[in-house]
């Protein structure tokens, strides 16, 4: 089969944790023999932030690493979307595409194609005046990352189909790796303080906990302002940027345990949804702990898989008890590990998509020809 997909951007993870589903996705797809065109604006955001501030070395060195996958970059007011679309089987159009794009794709599209509009964001609840502006009324539907997302579409009607497509970690990348120098400490964090999302929970589930146990902490990251980075220092964590996310395993290969602090949308608004570095954490085999969010989809069995943080207390006490006892440590990874492999890597996403497909080409029963519950479908 042929896939199009049109998202923010492939070729850079600045600041933009959707290409490191999109890569997963990709590659699984491709080692089932399809074929996979991607297309992203030639002036993406991300790319233009990443090359500002490390320059072409690491878009050149993510291509090496794989050559196999690239994208189109276009310029929209030449992108030739009948060209593009010609022969396609299955299109997906991430919620980062502008609206006029996202309507001109509908119209364009064959009806024998499968068309998906991709939601990775919590826009649907936090902005939802900025999610009225596509129109989707040419889908066959919405691929939402959480269940609480799928029902906010169906909802507000923005559309009649919608499906739950968790994120998930592709295992090719994301796997235990060892260090073959030992460890450089007790604590690593991998994520970006970003636009004041989570900024009293990083203080609370992750500095002050590593200030009073007095850790060996590192973190990675992008968007850092001045005062965030001076917390970061006074707590003696060491800062050391952006990191390219493929190479994550390395480094949670060289410390004993990370946290998971979701951003406040959604654990306030859309319960259920970890962040997707949760799933890439889990899949290399380190111990963690997460900041409190309702597991709401039972995606996981906390306290089992993770252990969870009522308050920066009880996150300070967990912290001290897994760098201290590396068995406890060892069957916390271990159980992460194995649900992740069982349940949640892009593998399981990509069989999910294809059910989704397949449901589509099904005739209905007769007798369903005109239930309204056809339009509730949930994968």
């Amino acid at each position: 089969m042929k896939y199009v997909l049109f998202y923010h951007s492939l070729i850079s993870d600045w600041n933009h944790g959707n290409a490191h589903f999109l890569r997963g996705v990709i590659a699984e797809l491709k080692a089932r023999g399809h074929q996979v065109e991607v297309y992203e604006p030639h002036d993406a955001w991300s790319v233009q932030q990443l090359l500002a501030e490390q320059g072409p070395g690491p878009i050149e060195e993510w291509q090496r690493r794989f050559p196999d996958m690239h994208s189109h970059r276009y310029h929209a007011d030449t992108l030739d979307l009948e060209a593009v679309l010609d022969g396609a089987d299955v299109v997906l159009v991430h919620e980062w595409n502008e609206p006029a794009l996202v309507a001109e794709i509908g119209r364009r599209v064959s009806p024998r194609t499968r068309l998906f509009f991709h939601d990775t964001h919590h826009r649907s609840v936090s902005a939802p005046e900025e999610m009225r502006r596509y129109t989707l009324d040419n889908y066959d539907g919405v691929l939402a990352f959480g269940e609480a997302v799928r029902q906010r579409y169906l909802q507000e009607r923005w559309c009649e189909r919608a499906w739950t497509w968790h994120e998930a970690a592709d295992v090719r990348v994301f796997q235990p790796l060892q260090a073959p120098e030992g460890r450089d400490g007790d604590l690593v964090w991998i994520g970006n303080w970003g636009d004041d999302e989570r900024s009293a929970e990083l203080r609370e589930f992750l500095v002050e906990p590593v200030r009073a146990l007095g850790l060996h902490a590192r973190v990675h990251g992008t968007r850092y302002p001045p005062e965030a980075l001076g917390l970061l220092a006074d707590a003696g964590i060491d800062y050391r940027g952006w990191w390219p996310n493929y190479r994550a395993p390395e480094v949670f290969a060289r410390f004993k345990t990370t946290v998971h602090v979701p951003r406040r949308p959604y654990v306030r608004l859309l319960p259920g949804i970890p962040t997707i570095r949760m799933f890439e954490a889990l899949a290399c085999g380190i111990p963690l702990v997460s900041a409190p969010w309702d597991d709401a989809e039972g995606l996981f069995s906390p306290g089992r898989d993770y252990l969870v943080a009522r308050d920066g207390a009880q996150m300070q006490r967990y912290l001290r008890a897994l760098v201290a006892d590396p068995q406890m440590a060892a069957v916390l990874a271990a159980q992460g590990l194995a649900t992740i492999l069982r349940r949640h890597t892009c593998a399981h996403r990509v069989d999910q998509l294809a059910a989704i497909v397949d449901e589509l080409a099904a005739p209905a029963p007769a007798s369903d020809a005109t239930s309204p519950s056809r339009s509730l479908t949930h994968a």
